[in-house]
């Protein structure tokens, strides 16, 4: 029998011929743009037409703007793995982008659209992923993979939250921990499949001896009390029980990456980045649980979480799936080493100036500098590829 094909007949611009493409490049570029038109605002120089106060503004921009891309873009490639049922492409593939874009949009001039208009066209994008990736789940018969759609929908649920919390409140908060925690899952369950299972892959060819421990029973009971930890966190972050269960949730994540062999991979950038990554998951909640006890400001473990945490796992995942998706040789480049670079030190520089808040605005500024250059850095080193213009070689 003739294998079976991994793509349909597709004759359109080779940025819509798979989902990874158009959403990680608009989603890196927006990621960098976005934190680079922050700086103006965060310093009263430029004022936006969003109904959001412009804390609310960066926040959900980054959190319900640039991650629901990423996380798009990846599910839209992972799911034909998953299913074995060819991968969205074309017009239905246009669409999802078009509504990306135009939540974008309607956010950021929702002061002169309405709120209500604009969270209906912000919020529809993250409920139509949802329903796609749902359909592609039960029709490949892959029902264990719909946890993930629903902390799709419990993402769009947040998104909800936001706009009414920041129009009828002033400002979000519930919202934001509901938000930033479902990100955290997300890393969490995925981070949990690839980072051990690439790890395994790189050190089974080039680095024998000591592997990553396979999915056991530790790693239910560290996602399970991590998950618990969250939802004490997101209605009560300011209590001595939260703060304790943040720090016992971050030890068990830490004890978990430590699992995975990633002391063995520094050889391989690809693969080392992911650990990384994963590290400032245990370091937030560290952060958030000292946060609780009134001994740090929360910022600094909401940063090692979204700036950290996202920021880097983002495009650690964004490179290797470009790379590998596209016939590239799957190895980082000094380019791309120097964006893994600039993200992580985006990430510390950040995280510092939540904790010495004397130096907040030059360490902030720096932070952004150095987030727009990873992204936009990604934008100009990976765009060639996703957009099909520079071929494997």
């Amino acid at each position: 029998m003739a294998p079976i094909p991994r793509l349909k007949p597709y004759e359109g611009p080779a940025l819509f011929s798979y989902g990874f493409r158009p959403f990680f490049l608009f989603g890196a570029l927006y990621a960098g743009l976005a934190v680079l038109a922050w700086l103006p605002i965060f310093t009263g120089e430029l004022a936006l037409a969003s109904a959001f106060a412009p804390r609310d503004w960066h926040v959900h921009e980054m959190l319900y703007g640039y991650l629901p891309a990423i996380i798009t873009g990846f599910l839209l490639t992972a799911i034909p793995n998953w299913t074995g049922r060819l991968p969205l492409q074309g017009a239905p593939l246009i669409v999802l982008v078009a509504a990306w874009l135009l939540g974008r949009i309607a956010v950021t001039f929702s002061a002169t659209i309405g709120w209500l208009p604009a969270a209906a066209v912000d919020v529809g994008f993250l409920l139509l992923v949802a329903a796609a990736a749902a359909r592609e789940i039960v029709a490949g018969g892959n029902w264990g993979n719909l946890k993930v759609v629903s902390l799709v929908v419990l993402l769009a649920m947040g998104n909800i939250c936001f706009h009414l919390e920041a129009h009828f409140g002033g400002a979000a908060d519930y919202s934001i921990r509901l938000g930033l925690a479902v990100v955290v899952m997300l890393m969490t369950l995925i981070g949990g499949r690839i980072v051990p299972s690439f790890t395994r892959n790189w050190l089974s060819r080039e680095n024998p001896g000591r592997l990553p421990v396979p999915f056991n029973h530790f790693d239910a009971t560290v996602i399970a009390a991590s998950v618990a930890t969250l939802v004490l966190w997101i209605i009560i972050p300011q209590s001595p029980a939260t703060g304790a269960a943040l720090m016992i949730a971050g030890t068990l994540q830490s004890m978990r990456l430590a699992r995975w062999a990633g002391d063995r991979s520094a050889r391989e950038r690809l693969v080392l980045i992911l650990h990384l990554g994963y590290a400032f998951i245990p370091l937030g909640f560290l952060l958030l649980g000292a946060a609780s006890l009134e001994l740090v400001a929360m910022a600094a473990g909401v940063h090692a979480w979204g700036g950290g945490a996202a920021g880097t796992m983002t495009l650690a995942v964004m490179t290797r799936a470009s790379l590998g998706h596209t016939g590239h040789v799957l190895t980082a480049s000094r380019g791309t080493q120097a964006i893994y670079a600039a993200v992580l030190l985006a990430a510390v520089i950040r995280i510092a100036g939540a904790l010495a808040p004397v130096y907040l605005i030059p360490l902030s500024v720096t932070a952004a500098i150095l987030w727009a250059s990873a992204f936009l850095g990604f934008g100009a080193a990976y765009g060639p590829i996703l957009t099909g213009s520079l071929r494997a070689r």
